[in-house]
Order: C-alpha cells, then structure tokens, then sequence
C-alpha cells in the first residue's frame, strides 16, 4: 500500500536482535516487491517461516479456452453460476490472456488451508457476502462492496460468515495493483484531487499471533501449478509487523465521482492500476449539468483495450436487459454505445444511481469455455429496436 502502518510489537532498529521472552531470536521476514527497491513489509516469526516439513505438487486444471470465432460484443448472465466450495475452488474464470484472469466465485465454506499466488496481487470484489481476510498480517472483515487487496507474498484465506450469501468478483494478476499513479504526490500520498485517499482504506484490523502445533497446509500458485506445503507449526505466527505492502479493503461506496458539465470518459472512474489492464468504479453520481447535455456515454471505439464491465446494482443508463451479475465484454476492434432510446431517453435526467466495476485490458482477452452456457446470444444484436422492443 501507499502509506506506512503497524501492528504488534517490532524491534526498534530494522534487522537487529529481537528476542523472545525465552531469549531465542524472532525471525525476521521481509516481503517487497520489485526486488528491493518497492515497497516492502518486515515480519517478525516465532519460527523460521522456510521451516517446511512436507512438498507436494499438484497440478491445477488448467484454464480452457474458447476456440477462436467472430469478433463480437459478449453479455454474461453470470447469476447462474454454482455455489459451493471454498473461495478458491469456488471460482469460475470466465475471461482471461497473459496480464489477468476475471473469474466469479460463489464460496459456501472455509478456506481450511491459506493461500498466496506467487506471481502478482489479487483484488476479490464483494457483490454479496461477508467475513474474514485471515492473513499473517492479521485479520480484516469484510462486507458487501468491498475491494479486497490482496499482495503477492500474503498468505491469506476467506472465512465467510455462516449463512450469508457470498458472490465475489476476482481479479487475478500477473504483476501488481497500485492506486493510478496520478493520484499520488511525489511523497506517494493522495492529492486532493483524488477520488479516494488514506481515510477510505481499512488495514488489516488485528493481529492474532498463534503459536499451535501440528498440520498446516499452505498452498502457492505458481508455474502452471499449486504446490502443497505441509508446516508442523501454525504460519500465522508473526508477533509483529511494519511497512508499506500489506492487504486492505476498500469501498466502492466510498469512491467519490468526478462529475462535469458535460459526459466525463471513463478514466476519471479509475480506482486501479494493473500490469496491463485498468480497474474502475462506477457509483452512484449526479449527471452532467450543460443546459445541452447528454448524460449517456456517447458511442466510441475500445482502439486499444477490452472493455469488460461487472454489473452490480442499480439501473444502467445505458443499457437494456441487463442485470445483477451481468457481464458484458466489449472487445477492441468494434464501436459500442448506449442500447437504442437511452442515449435521447437519459435527457433531462439528474442523477444515476448505477454501481458497476469495469476491467479495460489492454490485451486482447479470451473467454473460458465455461463463458458457453452463461452467453446471451443474442447481445451482439441488440442495438436493433426490434429484439429490445
């Protein structure tokens, strides 16, 4: 993250004797990224966290893809999609190239092992659910809205609350999630021009240190497979921890619109930053205010991205037939804009009260063979009056 924080107890001085009450040595783990000279986090372990008792390899199924077709405009009903499972075997990748993987999950159970992708961050938007972020950096709840960060090097699992409906919208990358770069000062802190800043980020909340002993499973996704690594100690161990790079929630309801006197273009909705993709939130706003203006996004041409937008509530201003858990891909190479009536229809009108998380990947994306029976066929015709009548 941007900013530094603590929780627990640390030495005074990085990289020096810190002991426990029994005088042996804390173990001291650094976690950054790009190398050295990114942020980076020091932790501080009962037992050496390399301390492995047992390896197993078990390689994941791999992600299918569709056989390459048509180009044309894509909508997903993805309320459909099966619950069960924990929040990784849960998922579902519907859309995917070498920067991303946009997957939907519908978890019912406990994460009982912890998890860390070893080659980039991950965001899980909550649609629906709550719980508990568990990670060495400690425990985060959860709620309905909320964009969970989570680092590569984080070892973390999902506790969803019992009996709540749980629909989660994943972002798997393979680089790192920052805050767009132009929000930041030089210092890294939020400008007052930025649509959210340090107040509307939630940390981790708690630090649970646990010294128990017997099987622990955590799992690393990295080079085309899951590796298993069986520990005789808890990983939660850490007794304290300071520094920059650490998981955190964030609200889309707490992202604050840009509005103008005329239709503002969707980079002013940017709330992240991607290797190869951008991630953006659109909430609740009043419409532009031009004596002439024409609140609807006008039509435009994706030159150089994929436009893929998650549909989470409320009532689109430009878009029939769509619903909660909707998803629509609009792929580079062809013009898209409002549904036939909306562009003339959104006249006049002041505000809207639409929530929606949209991924433009700069790559082109391929969709999952799992995409064939959530696909409306008949989306890429519906700019015609006659099947939105």
């Amino acid at each position: 993250m941007t900013y530094y924080y603590q929780l627990g107890n640390i030495p005074h001085k990085r990289h020096t004797q810190f002991r426990q009450p029994d005088g042996s040595l804390y173990h001291e783990e650094l976690i950054g990224n790009r190398g050295f000279s990114g942020i980076q986090s020091l932790l501080y372990h009962l037992h050496p966290p390399t301390r492995v008792q047992k390896i197993v390899w078990s390689k994941p199924v791999e992600i299918a893809y569709e056989e390459a077709g048509p180009l044309r405009h894509r909508h997903l009903r993805t309320q459909t999609v099966a619950r069960g499972g924990d929040a990784i075997a849960a998922r579902v990748p519907l859309l995917g190239n070498a920067d991303v993987c946009i997957s939907i999950a519908r978890p019912t159970e406990s994460m009982q092992y912890w998890y860390r992708f070893a080659h980039g961050d991950e965001i899980l938007f909550v649609h629906e659910g709550s719980g508990v972020l568990e990670s060495q950096y400690g425990i985060l709840h959860y709620k309905s809205g909320d964009y969970l960060v989570i680092p590569t090097g984080v070892l973390w699992r999902i506790l969803p609350d019992a009996g709540i409906e749980q629909r989660m919208l994943v972002v798997e990358a393979w680089g790192h999630i920052e805050p767009p770069q132009r929000y930041l000062n030089q210092y890294g802190q939020f400008l007052e021009t930025a649509p959210y800043c340090e107040r509307d980020i939630r940390p981790p909340e708690e630090l649970i240190t646990h010294d128990e002993q017997g099987e622990f499973e955590v799992r690393v996704k990295a080079r085309d497979g899951i590796t298993r690594y069986l520990y005789n100690y808890h990983p939660l161990d850490v007794v304290g921890w300071d520094g920059h790079l650490w998981p955190f929630a964030f609200n889309i309801e707490d992202f604050e619109p840009i509005t103008g006197r005329i239709h503002q273009p969707p980079p002013v909705h940017q709330t992240f930053a991607g290797s190869g993709f951008v991630l953006c939130s659109f909430v609740p706003r009043l419409f532009d205010y031009h004596p002439l203006a024409i609140p609807a996004p006008y039509n435009h041409s994706n030159v150089d991205s994929d436009e893929v937008i998650y549909y989470v509530e409320g009532q689109f201003m430009s878009r029939k037939g769509i619903e909660p858990g909707s998803i629509t891909v609009h792929p580079s190479g062809l013009p898209h804009g409002p549904h036939p009536g909306m562009y003339e229809g959104s006249i006049g009108k002041e505000r809207t009260d639409e929530l929606a998380v949209m991924i433009d990947s700069f790559r082109p994306l391929k969709l999952t063979r799992q995409t064939a029976q959530l696909e409306d066929k008949d989306y890429p015709y519906s700019w015609t009056n006659r099947l939105l009548a």
